[in-house]
């Protein structure tokens, strides 16, 4: 029994990566075709060095959060920076609510204007619908992240099958089409490289979100073994969402495409079935980001919740307390208010800039950290 909870934590924490991962951007195919599609036939194998090199931090970060018994992630940098924790714990933060502002807040506008179009109910409306979601699921806390993460998973890796699959095998001639292009126009490694490095880099800000879940993991190394299976699934649906772009990549139409997942479902088979699939597909994606970072603020805000009643951890699992309503409250209408302005243009600019941000404040105390400590190992 113990054995199937332990492998049922590290398949849940898999999904909860994957569902942080797969938001409004992966499901729609903006972001795939940003930063990989257009630099040529690299495209292919970029995904899985990106996803690598995340799980090599993942694993790192969620190993040391168990093995120190640090769960929010102010008190996880803290212990991290050690002695330079008063200058990059603060650092994290700041970084951390610009992400808090961007990522939900493309959340919000993304999964706002789908529904709407899907349902023809007003923007704003929709906006509202999609963050008392959001707001429900977030209150409650790590556990129901959890499994609202693994529910969400399997419908959306489910539906990505059957909106992929099918575009994908009756556009083989177009994927070819697109390699034999691609391959012509010899764009430079280089290039493809330095894209797929920043859109791991900035992936790395969402350590701040599964810390909190390191606390579920029986030992240490279930962290890595969790991250190994969360590398699997994030490769292999990024390769394949790859490869349905290129069946229209060809098409002069394309590069010019926000959306360029329902211009390839417009484009392929079944598309008054697809059409309403993939925009719940692009729903769930935005949601299922948004209620995991909004949870982590939550998390750090609130702090661990002290059983102070007498009541069993079970019993006070799904309870909540007046500041954790109001802190996930505040951070909705944020994120809301934002959304309301039409930033995904400038939201997408600040990835990039995001992703030079983490490069001081993560990605090189990190790799010092791994070598100083000898991948933690060292007293």
């Amino acid at each position: 029994m113990k054995k199937n909870k332990t492998g049922a934590v590290i398949l849940g924490v898999a999904f909860v990566w994957f569902t942080t991962h797969f938001g409004g951007g992966f499901a729609s195919g903006a972001q795939i075709y940003s930063y990989f599609v257009r630099y040529g036939i690299w495209c292919l194998i970029m995904p899985v060095f990106a996803m690598l090199y995340n799980t090599v931090f993942f694993a790192y970060s969620l190993r040391f959060a168990r093995k120190h018994e640090v769960y929010d992630y102010r008190s996880y940098n803290n212990a991290f920076y050690g002695r330079f924790a008063p200058i990059f714990s603060n650092l994290f933060e700041i970084l951390y609510i610009c992400v808090m502002c961007v990522a939900p807040a493309v959340a919000f506008a993304t999964g706002g204007a789908t529904l709407s179009t899907l349902t023809g109910l007003p923007y704003l409306f929709c906006t509202f619908l999609i963050g008392v979601f959001i707001f429900v699921v977030a209150i409650f806390g790590t556990d129901l992240v959890r499994k609202v993460a693994s529910v969400l998973s399997i419908c959306i890796i489910a539906g990505l099958l059957i909106v992929y699959i099918p575009n994908i095998i009756s556009g083989l001639s177009g994927i070819s089409e697109a390699a034999e292009s691609m391959t012509q126009a010899e764009l430079p490694l280089g290039d493809a490289l330095y894209s797929a490095f920043l859109y791991g880099t900035f992936q790395l800000s969402n350590i701040a979100v599964f810390v909190q879940h390191a606390k579920s993991f029986d030992r240490p190394g279930d962290a890595v073994k969790s991250m190994g299976v969360g590398f699997v699934v994030n490769a292999l649906m990024m390769v394949m969402v790859v490869l349905g772009l290129m069946t229209i990549y060809t098409d002069p139409e394309a590069a010019g495409q926000s959306v360029p997942t329902l211009f390839m479902v417009q484009n392929g088979v079944g598309a008054s079935f697809m059409t309403p699939l993939i925009s719940i597909l692009i729903i769930l994606g935005a949601v299922s980001t948004a209620v995991n970072m909004v949870a982590a603020m939550v998390k750090r805000i609130c702090g661990e919740r002290k059983n102070t009643s007498g009541k069993s951890t079970e019993n006070r699992k799904f309870q909540i307390t007046r500041k954790e309503i109001i802190a996930a409250l505040i951070c909705c209408i944020v994120d809301f208010g934002i959304a309301q302005f039409g930033l995904l243009t400038l939201i997408q600019k600040a990835y990039s800039f995001l992703a030079y941000l983490a490069i001081p404040v993560i990605l090189i105390p990190y790799i010092v950290h791994m070598i100083a400590t000898r991948f933690d190992t060292k007293n």
